[in-house]
């Protein structure tokens, strides 16, 4: 394959394939005929780079994943792209490829297990019950988001969780010993994980024996090293230039020779092998027969928890659940989005029961539970709030591991400037086509006193550029409960939630757009201008849509007739056909003013050559909230003047504002 398409890497697939022959048909519960089995054991190649492996087991342990699309490795549109993708090809649990990643998918996938295993699972009907395995390599444990979800994993006591470290001493620029000596095996017995070391990577039934040990420690992880040689049988074999080079044809050729075939011969797979490999496929097939006849006994049994079983494997929400989200009105005071978020959270989590999710260590901040009483815990696995701890990085991959698993919901919080922390996560997760929620609060400027390492500029522009991501920054509670419709109702993308830490008047809806309809679009008209033609557009997210009416309200006192725009997101908003969005944005009105707290990236797109964008183009000061926002021109009168600048044809004058430069 790697030589077929002259690019790949062939040494991992080389000298790992003996553990994974030996995990596929000897332990691995699957039905290749029906790869989304909710009870089949889950396998994670979070070395990725080896996909050609993957796709090898993948065809012939019976998967529709046949010899032409393997011939077409790394080619346009083929079913097996370089690196493995979940979306495109069956039998790939989760994408990987970057390391770290796939360990860390793994965790969740655990967590997932143990969870729902804890919630549905009765007397002699185990509707979740499987092992979560990996291979991982050197790369993957130097990464640091390994370690941050290994440290979670030994505290939650996965002990379903079974990773086969393929130990071969070399890494893409030369031997590793140039730079990782550390003892792993210590490293991880330290995180509370069980350890084993396989000599001979090539010992079959060593790493048989390895893995079924592993299994009876039922309170921690595994990790089990197992001695390889990189490329081997190749000429090359122990060497870097193994690690991501197709052989060549003369090594090839060699290799072949070494392992009994004919050199000459290309995708060509003995008819005993594939009658061999099949049984494990055939097995899995029993297995799914057993376990579905067990699920309708306790569907007939249990019909409200299989009822909620089976909702949540499909992707589905139960009945009515959202009939107690909450509806806010100005009586009820200035809120911060953030607290509006934690009252739709906690309404959602009872009409939801499998959302599952948490903080990393920020619950009270994030306005999530709180009670460490009532928290997913060794021995309490039924709960469904996570206590990810200060591991963000981690948490966004345990996440995308969840979203794969399935029966779950997930969601996770922290503040806004950490999700640079996570971004790589959080990338996977949308190039997958993951439903997960990411919920990030103190969200600009405005958090004020915690200074500029806190106070987030470029994130909600960065967040935006992922492609296949939804972005809502709500400018009050109401858009804050329906960006949380939002979230659990886009299938196969991930939402992000930017909520502010300082309270923001609630918009009456008697008086203002529908926030339900203009959030689930992505923009829409929040305020009219007086008299119904405007001069001018107001266009705003979040904190800033309030002093955006505010501003409005002194312009119309001017004579200026603008109309407030609320742009929660601008994903949707591209969504809609022209005709709506030429309604919110009429082509004809053409002076425009934008204002976000954070980065101006992308804004002018939407205000025209001829508008400006009130934004933050450096780093924040330390102060009180307001004190901030007020030196950093997001004031009512810097607005106004902003705006005439625009109306008088001067937009550049924003630019040499030395506060904003």
């Amino acid at each position: 394959m790697v030589q077929a398409a002259n690019s790949g890497h062939p040494g991992l697939p080389l000298g790992a394939a003996p553990m994974a022959y030996v995990l596929f048909s000897r332990f691995l519960r699957f039905n290749p005929q029906d790869p989304k089995w909710p009870n089949r054991d889950r396998f994670v190649l979070s070395a990725g780079h080896g996909s050609a492996l993957l796709y090898s087991l993948l065809h012939l342990y019976g998967y529709d994943l046949s010899m032409d699309d393997l011939k077409a490795f790394r080619q346009l549109h083929s079913k097996t792209p370089g690196h493995p993708e979940s979306n495109i090809t069956p039998g790939v649990e989760v994408t990987t490829g970057p390391l770290g990643q796939g360990f860390a998918n793994g965790v969740g996938m655990a967590m997932a297990e143990a969870h729902l295993a804890a919630v549905y699972n009765q007397p002699g009907y185990p509707l979740m019950d499987h092992y979560t395995y990996a291979i991982v390599s050197d790369g993957d444990l130097m990464e640091g988001i390994a370690a941050e979800a290994a440290s979670l994993a030994g505290h939650l006591k996965l002990g379903k969780l079974i990773y086969l470290y393929d130990d071969n001493d070399i890494c893409l620029d030369g031997p590793t010993n140039l730079s990782y000596t550390e003892d792993a095996l210590a490293r991880f017995a330290a995180y509370g994980w069980h350890t084993q070391r396989v000599t001979d990577g090539n010992d079959l039934d060593a790493i048989e024996a390895a893995i079924r040990a592993a299994q009876q420690d039922t309170e921690r992880p595994s990790i089990i090293s197992v001695k390889t040689i990189i490329g081997y049988g190749s000429p090359q074999e122990g060497t870097s230039k193994v690690h991501g080079s197709p052989l060549g044809p003369d090594n090839l050729k060699k290799a072949k020779q070494f392992f009994g075939f004919d050199p000459e011969a290309t995708f060509i797979v003995p008819e005993e092998v594939r009658t061999h490999l099949a049984e494990a496929g055939q097995h899995g097939a029993q297995l799914q027969a057993e376990w579905q006849q067990k699920t309708e006994a306790f569907r007939q049994e249990y019909p409200t928890a299989w009822e909620l079983f089976r909702t949540s494997f499909a992707g589905e929400l139960p009945a009515g659940w959202d009939a107690s989200l909450p509806v806010f009105t100005a009586a009820d005071g200035a809120l911060a989005t953030r607290q509006a978020s934690g009252k739709a959270l906690n309404a959602l989590k009872q009409s939801v029961p499998f959302l599952f999710g948490g903080s990393a260590d920020l619950a009270s901040s994030n306005e999530m539970p709180t009670s460490g009483a009532v928290s997913f815990q060794p021995g309490s696995y039924e709960h469904n709030n996570i206590w990810f701890g200060v591991r963000e990085h981690a948490m966004g991959g345990a996440m995308n591991g969840m979203a794969h698993h399935g029966g779950v919901r997930t969601y996770g919080g922290t503040f806004l400037t950490f999700s640079d922390y996570m971004r790589g996560a959080i990338r996977l997760t949308a190039l997958a086509e993951s439903a997960a929620t990411f919920v990030f609060t103190h969200d600009s400027i405005g958090l004020g006193e915690d200074g500029p390492t806190h106070q987030p500029v470029e994130q909600v522009a960065a967040l935006r550029t992922i492609p296949n991501i939804v972005v809502l920054r709500p400018a009050d509670a109401n858009e804050t409960v329906e960006s949380w419709r939002v979230a659990l109702t886009t299938p196969k993308s991930p939402v992000v939630l930017i909520l502010s830490r300082q309270k923001l008047p609630v918009l009456d809806p008697s008086q203002f757009g529908s926030a339900r309809e203009g959030v689930a679009r992505g923009a829409y008209i929040l305020r009219e201008a007086e008299g119904g033609q405007p001069q001018l557009l107001l266009l705003a997210t979040g904190s800033e849509v309030a002093l955006a009416l505010q501003a409005q309200e002194a312009l119309q006192e001017q004579g200026v007739a603008a109309r407030v725009i609320s742009m929660p997101s601008w994903e949707l908003f591209e969504k809609q056909d022209k005709v709506y969005q030429q309604q919110v944005l009429p082509p004809t009105v053409r002076k425009r003013v934008a204002i976000e707290a954070g980065s101006p990236m992308g804004w002018h797109k939407y205000v025209t050559d001829e508008g400006t964008v009130i934004a933050m183009n450096r780093f924040g000061e330390s102060g009180p909230g307001e004190a901030v926002l007020e030196l950093f021109g997001f004031s009512v009168e810097n607005v106004v003047k902003q705006a005439h600048h625009v109306l008088q044809g001067q937009p550049a004058e924003i630019e040499k504002k030395e506060v904003l430069s």
